[in-house]
């Protein structure tokens, strides 16, 4: 097979990166998701301070190199896998490879693996970013009445219940979204989002999740961090301004060996009950 210096292809490997899990990137972290669990800074159930279990959950973006625009993507889906917590104080390496590519409607799609490795070469967690690109250079690639649409309704299946979960609201802020987005970009500037097709700063997609990871750390502890997983479609944007609360909803427990494992239907959404998150997660627990 042959290919361009510049292609991107399935298999094609982007390298490897050495990251310290220091105090002062938990620190950060927990300013721009205001989420400031006390086993982040004391005593775990791991016998120290544990870093979130997304703590790297942009290291996917540490280079664009791999999409195939700029203009007009969207993070449209994530998957985690969390087999191992990260400790504060850890220095782990990251590999990133493209695993897939497809076409959906009028989007391309490319799928980004980021593999995050213990100094022992163990696997902690794995992350695939599918990330939409449009076939043009200019105009409005998502406006603010999009969501109102009837086609942009996402349900939520109403499945009999076993437990509901509900995380803390948060309001989006300017200042949420540089500490999470360093840099001036189009998730905390207005004039970029308007050069790149938005009317407003959007806010990044992995913040979402990162909400959905903190209401399952706070109910299933290690459980989230040694076996949690999650699988959600990106519906809609999330602008700077919104104020999003996490939501699930226990649907089954099912033996694993020794243990259990909790599935939910998983989502974010909006003060007017807009979905901007919808999807599955798990974890287990005792």
């Amino acid at each position: 097979m042959t290919t361009t210096k510049d292609e991107k292809y399935v298999g094609r490997y982007y390298g490897e990166r050495q990251v310290e899990i220091t105090p002062a990137l938990v620190e950060h972290y927990a300013n721009a998701v205001q989420d400031f669990s006390p086993i982040y800074f004391g005593d775990s159930p791991f016998g120290g301070p544990v870093a979130p279990a997304l703590i790297l959950h942009s290291e996917v973006y540490t280079t664009i190199d791999w999409y195939l625009s700029y203009f007009g993507n969207l993070h449209a889906r994530q998957e985690w896998e969390l087999f191992a917590p990260i400790m504060v104080g850890d220095t782990v390496t990251t590999r990133r490879q493209i695993v897939d590519r497809y076409q959906k409607r009028d989007r391309e799609y490319v799928v980004m693996e980021v593999g995050c490795f213990s100094a022992d070469g163990r696997l902690l967690n794995r992350g695939r970013t599918h990330q939409s690109f449009v076939g043009k250079t200019s105009g409005t690639v998502v406006d603010k009445d999009r969501e109102k649409r009837a086609d942009r309704k996402f349900d939520i299946a109403d499945e009999a219940a076993i437990e509901e979960i509900v995380g803390s609201p948060k309001e989006i802020s300017i200042e949420m979204c540089k500490l999470f987005s360093p840099g001036k970009n189009y998730h905390n500037d207005v004039e970029e989002a308007r050069r790149l097709g938005f009317p407003d700063i959007v806010v990044q997609g992995m913040m979402s999740l990162c909400f959905i990871s903190q209401a399952m750390t706070e109910r299933y502890g290690a459980g989230w961090f040694q076996g949690g997983r999650m699988d959600v479609n990106l519906v809609n944007v999330v602008w700077q301004g919104d104020t999003i609360t996490s939501r699930g909803r226990v649907t089954e427990e099912r033996s694993e060996g020794s243990l259990m494992r909790a599935a939910l239907q998983t989502w974010c959404e909006k003060a007017d009950g807009t979905k901007v998150v919808a999807g599955t997660a798990s974890a287990l627990s005792a």
